[in-house]
């Protein structure tokens, strides 16, 4: 007897079961049963039973002593693989190199202290899968060391790979809170976290066009922005041996003073941005008339002989409606909160409980610059009075730029045209993503334990190349995430206006699935898709602890398996 699967034109096959017999020379089939309503599953076992294999239950054959989360780690495995990490560490296999590949692998994965990590590692197959089963917490602060000596030739790889002459690179700078008091970095500053007064540690990074990190430096937590920015010039040049560039940064980031020496050095390009109060003195010398964006949002100009401020430099206005209209509300917003504390101090001084100019005087200048909108108000103090009115001249000399910001570049026309550099200078948003992605829930660099300062570079810089793995897993994955993956009309689309979603990553937003049905995902919730693959320990039933196991991986669903084949798409 045997099974036959008879095809049906557009519906599922007839499923027989048969048997064979001869008629003289003749071979016949006779039909014994329909089987075709039977699951999949019971009719393997009838085709099994008709192979004569031997049946038995499943708890009989096997049983299964530990399952492990495996697939994200197999992910960023094979991602470690494809971006070559091993090499870029060193060459030689050592037992540090392995401890600091599984130190990255970890980071992305499942961010925490060292000490933690070890202890976590084992519940995953990441120490074993990466052969560091038998590493502690000291095996790791040793690896950490080993790994902050070799970071200038790391770097330099990394922008052998990524970093071409004349290219642009993006340069921007974060920080982070300690919990600890000991550690040379930590000063206070001012807190990007909005940890104020809190002890902090600055780091600033270095990232190609598209904001794939490159090199990391760090200092201590009262450094100035603009401060920093020369040395990063520097740290290109004569540590990564990248010569000709053009810098992009912020407009805090790169100050007169280090476009003074850009100037010098040959090969240097540069696209920043002006501060407010030098826009609003071009609006005033006349250099700037706003009546020209009145048909158009960008336009660009030169300095005139007269207004030698940016010698041999472009400037590219840009004006943006709709940030205008966000910052009229902000600004009202702000007022509105503004007069809402004087109004409370008011009523104080209308009841008596307040006198004195003096003392009004003292209670008045602890709200009224709260959100920085003091040179907005005309304020009245007497004795026993407290009045005020808006400065109505101030607010529209201030509404007069609302959306209005100005490039200022070093490049010739030939070199870049405005549109171009526009957009270069919005890349830097791409660095943001990153510390984004380094200091929240993704990577977790915050907040930083380490009592020595070494290890708070080494810390700063493991955070770093786990968000060079991670930040190649998310360009490969950007099909199965809300990632819109439509990146080439960036190229083309008009800087000045809001940046809007394609059709497909606006579908995908509102749908919150792909075009196959399949639910869309964010980074964290793919990671945990794939940790459902496990790696599972079995071993014949009730045998001793002695016997042989074997492993056994769960097999793949469709979202798993294109999250895996796509890691393998990735290249350098």
């Amino acid at each position: 007897m045997h099974i036959d699967f008879i095809p049906n034109r557009g519906s599922a096959p007839t499923v027989l079961l048969r048997e064979s017999f001869r008629e003289g020379a003749r071979v016949c089939k006779r039909t014994l049963a329909n089987l075709s309503s039977l699951s999949a599953s019971q009719i393997a076992i009838i085709r099994a039973a008709l192979r004569g294999e031997p049946m038995a239950p499943v708890s009989q054959t096997f049983e299964i002593t530990r399952s492990r989360p495996h697939g994200h780690v197999q992910a960023v495995a094979l991602a470690m693989r494809r971006l070559g990490m091993s090499a870029l560490l060193g060459v030689r296999s050592c037992p540090e190199r392995e401890r600091v590949l599984a130190l990255i692998a970890a980071r992305i994965i499942e961010p925490c202290p060292k000490l933690a990590t070890a202890r976590w590692w084992h519940a995953s197959t990441l120490a074993e899968d990466f052969g560091v089963a038998d590493a502690d917490e000291d095996d790791l602060y040793a690896a950490m060391d080993w790994l902050l000596e070799r970071q200038d030739a790391i770097q330099k790889k990394l922008a052998g790979r990524h970093l071409q002459e004349d290219g642009l690179v993006l340069y921007d700078l974060s920080s982070s809170y300690f919990e600890g008091v000991t550690c040379p970095l930590a000063r206070r500053g001012y807190s990007r976290d909005g940890k104020r007064g809190s002890l902090q540690v600055n780091y600033g990074l270095l990232a190609d066009a598209r904001g794939c990190p490159v090199a990391v430096s760090v200092h201590a937590g009262n450094t100035s922005d603009s401060l920093t920015f020369m040395p990063a010039v520097h740290q290109l040049r004569d540590q990564l041996g990248v010569q000709r560039v053009v810098m992009v940064g912020d407009c805090g980031m790169v100050s007169a003073k280090a476009i003074a020496e850009l100037r010098e050095m040959d090969g240097m390009g540069w696209i920043t941005a002006l501060k407010s109060v030098s826009i609003r003195a071009l609006v005033e010398g006349g250099v700037l008339q706003m009546d020209l964006f009145d048909e158009h949002n960008l336009l660009e100009f030169s300095s005139p002989a007269d207004y030698p401020d940016y010698p041999g430099e472009r400037l590219v206005a840009c004006r943006n409606l709709a940030l205008a209209q966000l910052r009229a509300h902000k600004r009202e917003d702000l007022l509105a909160a503004t007069e809402r504390s004087l109004d409370k101090i008011r009523a104080r001084v209308e009841a008596g409980r307040l006198t004195g100019a003096d003392e009004i005087g003292l209670r008045v200048g602890q709200v009224i610059n709260q959100y920085q909108v003091a040179k907005h108000f005309e304020l009245s103090i007497t004795q026993t009075t407290l009045s005020w009115s808006r400065r109505a001249d101030a607010i529209a000399a201030e509404a007069a730029l609302d959306g209005l910001y100005i490039i200022r570049t070093s490049l010739k026309t030939e070199q870049m045209d405005a549109p171009q550099c526009v957009r270069s200078y919005k890349s830097l948003a791409q660095v943001e993503r990153a510390f984004r992605s380094i200091k929240t829930m993704d990577l977790k660099v915050r907040p930083i334990h380490h009592r020595l300062e070494n290890r708070v570079r080494a810390h700063i810089f493991l955070c770093m190349l786990a968000y060079y793995v991670e930040w190649h897993m998310r360009e490969a994955w950007r099909e199965l995430m809300f990632a819109d993956t439509e990146q080439e009309s960036k190229a083309t689309r008009d800087p000045v206006a809001p940046a809007k979603r394609s059709d497909s990553a606006q579908a995908k937003a509102t749908t919150h699935h792909l075009p196959d049905g399949a639910p869309a995902h964010s980074w964290r919730t793919l990671m945990q898709e794939l940790a459902t693959l496990a790696s599972n320990t079995c071993r014949a039933p009730n045998a001793g602890p002695d016997a042989a196991s074997f492993e056994i991986t769960t097999q793949a669903n469709a979202t798993q398996q294109k999250a895996l084949d796509l890691i393998q798409a990735i290249h350098l």
